[in-house]
């Protein structure tokens, strides 16, 4: 539509940041200027501890680098900042950055570290603060990590074992990087090897060259695509603007949509339409490739046959014949099987059988133990357990027990509620074991309470439990340690999602707190620890929410054992 009206946001820079290189394009325009009236949501709580966690961690990053480098300057603002890369500023801290000529860019990073000097002018690669991780274990692989007490890359040295998260998050650090490197570069100061640097939540800074290869998703060649489509979106706004144009961009849905200010605009229209981006979660070139072959909405890729697209990935297609739309649709949409199944259980307007339903259970024992913990700042205060008796056992009671640390979370602390837990679990299972009676454990998503145990054990109290005792408890035969997202994934077909908050209401649980969210929780462990009628409050809070997920995984066991039985298979004929 032609712009007769244009509600534009405050103070909202025309030019390109970093963070909006890989967002959403229709995100872009419409935050420069919409053809409808829009109110900024407040920032819901958890958000706004996200950012105070951040920036807490930049402030203690910066702070730390400004007392261990004599050279290091604060910079106050953008004609400050390239006054001080001219006289060849050692560290500069807080920069600013602006290519707005040619580039129409701003960048804003946490540090800029002088690297050397060409043509006259001094050269500096850009680093980011961030509160997420920036590695992980890689065996064939190593990174180059540098210090807070020696910032320069050529300081750096190799650790062997580590690569780059091939996540989003690190993916994003990465883009905006390249794009501060591109405007630096515009600007004379850039770096020809493209040095880059991502300190993590952890305070370890990593060393990447975004001029070579070795960084596909976020080197300066794939920020040159991403870049490019994002300047056509801001020059096509402004001919929409003066009224020569279109509006540029079109809604669609993907996973930036979840914590979107525009999701209430955008997903009514999409739903009103059955967009076919609506499917849990395409890339935006997949959707881009269905809606080329006539694919635009869910209903429509509901009923393409998943086992021919299962095989188009390897076909050899003849360009002189006509082949069904999945051998086509095949060679570009990752894992076109899986979208199709999706589209279904939204067509079905209910989750659907991935086995047959004789197939479809999860192991039982005579007692179960369903067990979930709490964390704050990686550190778990709270193990709770919910125990159900499906015979009578000698000497153990049903019900909820709760092991939590109110007070200081020291790592000892953090290993004396997870002893005490361990002590009693182990007490259950000698009980059981004595009686001839089987038992299992209970968890939804295994990874994160395995975490925390070996946590707690990696400096073992006297008497407590080892590394050695939670791997003898986890290999048991039968399996006293179950994942129920496990069972659940092999068995279950969902519109997206396959969270426990998902499942359990699906199997007709609910939980008490209106906002139950472990990333809430932790807003209310932080008023937990004071020692006031709110304290109070919301102590209770956080252990009825604790229960409510224990039997939550006891709830989706009952329904896999029961009521998921009669689900449509995902497979059936619309």
């Amino acid at each position: 539509m032609r712009a007769k009206k244009a509600h534009r946001l405050k103070d909202v820079s025309d030019l390109l940041r970093g963070e909006e290189i890989l967002a959403c394009v229709h995100k872009v325009a419409l935050t420069r200027g919409a053809t409808f009236d829009f109110t900024r949501p407040a920032t819901s709580p958890e958000m706004e501890k996200r950012r105070r966690d951040a920036e807490t961690l930049r402030n203690s990053v910066l702070q730390e680098i400004a007392a261990n480098t004599p050279g290091a300057v604060e910079a106050r603002g953008v004609e400050d900042t390239e006054a001080l890369m001219a006289s060849g500023a050692e560290v500069i801290l807080r920069p600013r950055l602006r290519d707005d000529i040619e580039g129409k860019r701003r960048a804003n990073v946490n540090i800029l570290v002088r690297v050397g000097r060409e043509n006259e002018k001094f050269i500096y690669a850009p680093v980011l603060v961030k509160n997420n991780e920036i590695i992980e274990t890689a065996v064939t692989r190593r990174m180059l990590e540098g210090s807070l007490l020696k910032l320069q890359p050529s300081e750096a040295t190799f650790t062997n074992g580590v690569g780059p998260r091939s996540n989003q998050t690190v993916q994003r650090n990465g883009i905006v990087l390249a794009h501060a490197t591109r405007v630096l570069q515009s600007l004379g100061h850039g770096d020809a090897s493209a040095r880059v640097g991502m300190i993590d939540r952890n305070h370890r800074l990593w060393w990447f060259e975004l001029n070579a290869s070795d960084y596909p998703r976020f080197n300066l060649s794939a920020y040159e695509e991403f870049y490019q489509q994002r300047l056509n979106v801001l020059n096509g706004h402004e001919k929409w603007l003066a009224g020569e144009e279109e509006f540029p961009t079109k809604p669609f849905w993907h996973r930036e949509c979840l914590d979107c200010e525009y999701a209430s605009h955008c997903e009514p229209a999409l739903q009103k339409i059955d967009d076919v981006s609506l499917t849990r979660f395409s890339k935006v070139e997949e959707q881009l490739a269905l809606h080329e072959l006539g694919i635009d909405t869910r209903a429509q890729l509901a009923r393409l046959d998943p086992q021919r697209a299962r095989q188009a990935k390897n076909k050899v297609l003849n360009p002189t014949e006509q082949y069904p739309l999945e051998d086509y649709l095949g060679k570009s949409v990752e894992k076109l099987d899986d979208l199709i199944y999706r589209a279904r259980a939204h067509v079905r307007g209910s989750y659907l059988r991935i086995v047959d339903s004789d197939k479809l259970k999860c192991p039982t024992a005579d007692v179960e133990v369903d067990i979930d913990m709490e964390s704050y700042d990686d550190a778990t205060y709270l193990w709770g357990a919910s125990v159900t008796l499906n015979t009578h056992v000698e000497g153990i009671e049903p019900g909820y027990r709760a092991f939590v640390e109110w007070g200081e979370l020291t790592a000892e602390a953090e290993a004396k509620i997870f002893q005490d837990f361990w002590q009693w679990l182990s007490d259950l299972r000698e009980k059981c074991a004595a009686q001839g009676l089987t038992i299992a454990g209970y968890c939804f998503w295994a990874q994160a309470e395995d975490g925390a145990m070996n946590r707690a054990v990696e400096s073992p109290l006297p008497g407590g439990p080892t590394q050695g005792d939670l791997q003898s408890f986890r290999s048991q035969t039968p399996a006293q340690w179950i994942d129920m997202h496990d069972i659940a994934k092999q068995q279950i077909q969902t519109e997206g999602p396959l969270g426990l908050k998902q499942l359990a209401v699906a199997a007709g649980f609910h939980w008490r707190d209106e906002n139950p969210s472990g990333e809430a929780s932790m807003l209310w462990y932080e008023v937990a620890r004071n020692e006031t009628p709110e304290g109070s409050t919301s102590r209770q809070r956080l252990l009825e929410y604790n229960e409510d997920d224990c039997r939550a995984t006891k709830a989706l066991r009952d329904w896999l054992n029961d009521g998921a039985k009669s689900l449509p298979h995902r497979d059936d004929p619309l």
